[in-house]
This record gives structure tokens, C-alpha cells and sequence, in this order.
């Protein structure tokens, strides 16, 4: 069995996979949402304070498998330092206690294992990983074969979520608020600039559509629930709409047989339908990772781990250290 802990930003987490079957044994998750809504984003300081709280409270859930270990896995980039050391100290005071072996995991490739908890991976694969901090697209071969092809050059499309939500007064975290109020609302109502859309440059750039939205939100002042409705529905799909412009063209280039949708704002329902047709239309296979397991958790931690312990990816746990920003997945 693999203890897997997770703490890169607001979600402590603790799991246990087996590594024979890959079954998830134990998983545990505790949100820190609630907290940080007051202030209208994450606040690492407050956050790592909660981690200190919280994950002992799990691995004492988690305490009748501790003797049947025979590895920790801990992410340790990319995240916010503050966050990411109180993971690495619980799993490395486990690691030198039990004389464990320790694996640090990538935190963007866990996302990519997501898609196989308690399954059998299926590379290659091409990915795209949308998140609050990330929007990329990866040609994925193996565990240290994965290649960036495209990346945003300013905001995530996750980012780009939450901030359209702070400008309409709508709450955090803001990407369900705004996938929720767009039901209501009528796409065509705004129409949005669709970034880079005469560009061959293959990247993503989430910062005009946000301006736009700016000022679409300083026009209409006061904004009555229909308008925020329309602003959001017409937000997301322009949203959207860059990134299946953009796949589409690496979807031409590549040819993949299989494609997934991975990170936190993969639960968007809308960009599940809309990458649904593009698979569709160029005869692609689509995966998903179930709606539990799109935001950040250790069973995605845990079952990346038992492959980077079939590999020997250890590290030692007196020099194991956290990288805040990295987009090296090796």
C-alpha cells in the first residue's frame, strides 16, 4: 500500500491505494472553501495553517493502515510553497519513522492519473489540463515522457473563471458560480473576442476576454441578475470556444487516438460537451476522470504514485524539497 498526501493549495487530503490491484482503499478530503471565500481567493498564509490542522486529523482516519505500507507519496510541486511544505513534513517524518521509501509527485501529472484511479493507464494520450492555475495541452506517452505542446501565455481558463465572478460580486471559488448562472443566461447576448483567433501561434491567452467582461461589467452598472446571467453564458462560451479553436488545430496536427480532459475546471460540463464533438468529429476516443476526483485529491497522488514506484522514483527525505513553480514534469 501507498499513503498519498496532497496540499499544494486549499485541499488537504490523505489516501491509501494498493499497489497490486490499484484499489482505493482510504480517501479522505477536506476543503478549505468555505474559509477562504471571505476573502475571495485562496490566502497561502491561512491555507497552510489549515493544512497544519487538518491533515493530522486524516492520517489518524487513516491510522489501521499505517503498518502496511511500503511507501509515502507527497506532492511536492507545483502548489504554494507554504501549503506544499506541510505535506512534505507529515510525509517525510513518515518516511524516516517507518523507514519508508518517499516519492514525490507532480502535481499537474497526478491530474493526468486522475483519468486511471484504479484503472490501467492508457498512453499515449494527448491531455488537456485546465485548472485554476494551469491551462496546457500535453502529449502524454508514458510517466517521464510527456511533452508541453501549448500553455497560456497570461490567465488559466480556471483564473479566468474566478475572476469574471469577482467582477460580477458572484462569490468564490467563482467557476461553478459562473457555470451555473450561464445556464440562465443567453450566449449571444455579449459577443466576446475569441483570443489569438487569427493567430497560428498555438498557446492560449485568457487575459482580453477577462477586459472585455471588465467592461462589459463597468457598462451595465447596476448588473440585475439577467444581465450577470447573460455576461457569464456569453463569458463561457467564448471561453469555450478558444480552447476547442485551438485544440482543433492540434487535433489536425496530431491525430490522436485518445484525448482527456484533466484539472479542476474540467467538471465544466459545457466543455465536456463541446470536447465531446471534437472527438466525435475527428474520431477520437474521449476520457474523462469522474467529477470526484477533477479538483485536487491524493487518490490522484496515490495512483500516480504506484507507478513511480514501479519505476523506483524515490527521493530522500532529508533533501526532498517543494517547487512552487514549475512546469517540468520530470
Amino acid at each position: 500500500m501507498i499513503l498519498s498526501i496532497e496540499s499544494s493549495c486549499d485541499d488537504s487530503s490523505i489516501a491509501i491505494t494498493e499497489i497490486a490491484t490499484k484499489k482505493l482503499l482510504f480517501h479522505r478530503k477536506i476543503s478549505q472553501e468555505r474559509e477562504h471565500a471571505k476573502y475571495g481567493g485562496v490566502v497561502p498564509e491561512l491555507a497552510s495553517r489549515l493544512h497544519a490542522v487538518d491533515l493530522p486529523k486524516l492520517l489518524e482516519e487513516a491510522k489501521p493502515y499505517l503498518n502496511d505500507l511500503k511507501a509515502v507519496a507527497v506532492t511536492n510541486a507545483p502548489g504554494l510553497s507554504v501549503t506544499l511544505l506541510e505535506g512534505v513534513a507529515m510525509a517525510q517524518a513518515l518516511s524516516i519513522a517507518k523507514g519508508l521509501p518517499l516519492i514525490p509527485i507532480h502535481h499537474l501529472k497526478a491530474h493526468i492519473y486522475s483519468l486511471f484511479i484504479e484503472k490501467e493507464v492508457i498512453f499515449p494520450m494527448v491531455v488537456l489540463l485546465i485548472s485554476g492555475g494551469h491551462t496546457m495541452v500535453l502529449d502524454v506517452k508514458g510517466y517521464d515522457d510527456i511533452t508541453i505542446i501549448a500553455s497560456t501565455m497570461d490567465d488559466s481558463f480556471g483564473e479566468s473563471f474566478d475572476k469574471v465572478a469577482k467582477m460580477m460580486g458572484l462569490g468564490y471559488p467563482g467557476g461553478p458560480i459562473v457555470e451555473q448562472l450561464a445556464k440562465k443566461g443567453d450566449p449571444e447576448k455579449f459577443p466576446m473576442p475569441i483570443p489569438l483567433q487569427h493567430s497560428s501561434k498555438i498557446a492560449f491567452s485568457y487575459s482580453g476576454i477577462k477586459n472585455a467582461v471588465r467592461l462589459l461589467v463597468e457598462a451595465n452598472q447596476p448588473l440585475d441578475e439577467q444581465t450577470q446571467a447573460d455576461i457569464a453564458a456569453s463569458f463561457q462560451k467564448a471561453a469555450i470556444a478558444h480552447l476547442l479553436q485551438k485544440s482543433k488545430k492540434i487535433f489536425s496536427h496530431l491525430r490522436p487516438k485518445d484525448f482527456a480532459i484533466v484539472g479542476g475546471a474540467s467538471a465544466n460540463m459545457a466543455v465536456r460537451e463541446a470536447f465531446s464533438h471534437l472527438c466525435t468529429q475527428f474520431d477520437c476516443r474521449l476520457h474523462l476522470a469522474d467529477l470526484s476526483y477533477c479538483a485536487d485529491n491524493a487518490a490522484m497522488v496515490g495512483r500516480c504514485a504506484i507507478d513511480a514506484y514501479h519505476l523506483k522514483h524515490f527521493t530522500d527525505p532529508l533533501t526532498i524539497e517543494v517547487t512552487p513553480r514549475t512546469e517540468n514534469f520530470f
